[in-house]
């Protein structure tokens, strides 16, 4: 599968490791221009590639939209249409301050909505949102099983694509239902946000 991930941050990084030793073909896409990604394309080897964020989301199958919440606005708008792409949304309502990472007041709307409202015309898919990069770096099999990752959207087809792109890449998907029933569970503050799950095979 072709991976256009926008955003070459932490989380984005740790996302084209997953993909690319999984033998998907990555294309990694910043706010600096594509020269800036040199150091990291090499780092992920034959499978990475560097390019505009117009390119990346051209080049995906599925196109990751992973920036930080302020810069969700800026990344969207770097894709002059977003009408029938496959969007996969990590991104949670955060921000850093001087005390650490605060919760961003969104006004009651749900995170998914707004990021999909950026995106008119794409078919988002929540997930990778629930692990800290730290956590999401490793390796996604552990004690026998393997770490969930949880899903939600509205199309089907998007959803089992983004499924196999995570089935692929070792974590096992769990669909949730849609954006407006399954993802409040587990965007900030939902009752599964935080909870680290694990699968087992029977």
């Amino acid at each position: 599968m072709k991976v256009g991930i926008i955003g070459a941050g932490r989380i984005g990084m740790a996302l084209a490791r997953h993909f690319t030793r999984a033998g998907h073909q990555v294309m990694l896409a910043g706010s600096r221009g594509p020269e800036t990604l040199a150091s990291r394309v090499g780092e992920l080897g034959r499978n990475a590639s560097a390019g505009t964020p117009q390119e990346a989301a051209d080049f995906g199958d599925v196109v990751v939209l992973s920036v930080q919440w302020s810069q969700k606005e800026s990344a969207a708008a770097s894709v002059s249409s977003w009408e029938g792409r496959v969007v996969l949304d990590p991104i949670n309502p955060l921000r850093e301050t001087a005390g650490g990472i605060e919760a961003v007041d969104t006004g009651g709307r749900h995170s998914s909505e707004i990021v999909s409202s950026l995106v008119p015309g794409a078919r988002v898919v929540k997930g990778f949102n629930t692990y800290l990069y730290t956590v999401l770096a490793e390796d996604p099999a552990v004690n026998g099983g393997r770490r969930v990752v949880l899903l939600a959207g509205d199309d089907a087809d998007a959803k089992r694509k983004v499924a196999e792109l995570v089935d692929s890449s070792g974590f096992q998907p769990l669909d949730t239902g849609s954006l407006a029933e399954g993802g409040p569970l587990f965007e900030t503050g939902g009752p599964l946000a935080t909870l680290a799950i694990r699968l087992t095979a029977l």
